[in-house]
């Protein structure tokens, strides 16, 4: 399913493949690859609350703040799990990680089969990269909060997606 125009890079509308999950749908299962080149699936979390940071690439301004702004305030909590998605290799992400001090959030990569981006409707047709987005899973599998930026250039709403956390 495509969705053409779904949202901007600069202002320029872009295609999305997939589609757009909402509040209350079962999260969809997905593989991706840790840094250490092994796969991690979504159902290894059932039974804790998994949030879950989509970005385009962890090399940008954005995204290295989006990763830093989000290990930083999960530290504070217990029982939930942040999955940081993007379509680095892992190895840039292992560099990442390491300089940045990263150690709250499991950085994982799409780059492979391209299941998590086609699964939540984040794979942007004509950059071959995710589209930012927050998703909050809960303990039964269910999708509590979701943030679909329109613009990927922007930052996710923090507050918002720590308040929706707290209730899971």
């Amino acid at each position: 399913m495509e969705r053409k125009d779904a949202i901007t890079f600069g202002g320029s509308p872009l295609t999305l493949i997939g589609k757009e999950l909402l509040v209350g749908d079962t999260a969809p299962n997905f593989t991706v690859t840790k840094t250490d080149l092994s796969p991690l699936s979504l159902k290894e979390f059932l039974g804790k609350t998994i949030v879950i940071s989509a970005m385009p690439s962890i090399d940008t301004p954005v995204c290295e703040i989006q990763t830093i702004r989000f290990n930083k305030e999960i530290e504070k909590l217990q029982d939930v799990v942040l999955l940081t998605i993007s379509m680095d290799l892992p190895f840039a992400l292992n560099r990442f990680c390491g300089a940045k001090d990263i150690k709250n959030a499991i950085t994982t990569s799409d780059y492979k089969d391209r299941e998590f981006s086609h699964n939540y409707g984040l794979y942007i047709k004509e950059l071959g990269l995710i589209s930012r987005a927050v998703i909050i899973i809960d303990k039964n599998g269910k999708i509590r909060y979701t943030e679909y930026l329109k613009e990927i250039t922007e930052e996710p709403d923090y507050t918002k997606a720590l308040e929706a956390l707290k209730k899971y």
